[in-house]
């Protein structure tokens, strides 16, 4: 199913989600170049939030661009299928060989501002992150390892804690507080 039928089909969980999810859709049928880095002003990523079977664990890495502990995802970089970009960036990001897509329906959309920076030695302009989040599940006993060109840790934490540990004030309050609150 492709992604403007995914979109069509999604309930949104709150306001922010509704909003998001009619810009999405108002985007995708457009015809705007919107799956490579091409468009400069925005385009599409995947992110995962991973999550133990008990649902008490988060998985989180310490983003370098952001100096923050964060969910993990990365740009769709041409590909249409931004389940498989996001499983793509869980394994790179975090090493982590056997987490699963509790479901192959999109868990949360979100539009997101990128500050200007510099990313392997060049500018990045600010532009928007046009994101649908996937919820994944794995073992927090399994090894991971850092990604050095993305991230200088990661980290299970404890529901409560993962907030804590972000010191990204905006995503705590918008995004992850309502990814916490979408299961039990």
């Amino acid at each position: 199913m492709d992604l403007l039928e995914q979109l069509r089909r999604y309930v949104p969980f709150n306001e922010q989600e509704a909003m998001d999810r009619a810009e999405l859709i108002r985007l995708l049928e457009s015809g705007e170049a919107l799956y490579t880095r091409d468009n400069r002003s925005r385009h599409l990523t995947a992110s995962c939030w991973v999550v133990s079977p008990d649902r008490q664990k988060v998985l989180m890495a310490y983003h370098k661009i952001y100096d923050s502990w964060a969910w993990l995802g990365g740009h769709a970089d041409g590909e249409h299928d931004l389940l498989q970009v996001a499983a793509r960036e869980l394994q790179e990001e975090s090493g982590l060989q056997q987490a699963r897509p509790v479901s192959d329906e999109i868990f949360s959309l979100e539009i997101l501002t990128v500050d200007g920076h510099e990313k392997r030695g060049q500018y990045v302009s600010s532009h928007l992150h046009l994101n649908v989040t996937y919820l994944f599940e794995a073992d927090p006993t399994l090894p991971l390892r850092s990604n050095p060109d993305e991230n200088a840790g990661v980290a299970w934490f404890g529901r409560d804690e993962c907030l804590q540990k972000s010191t990204e004030p905006w995503f705590c309050r918008r995004i992850y507080g309502k990814l916490l609150k979408k299961f039990p």
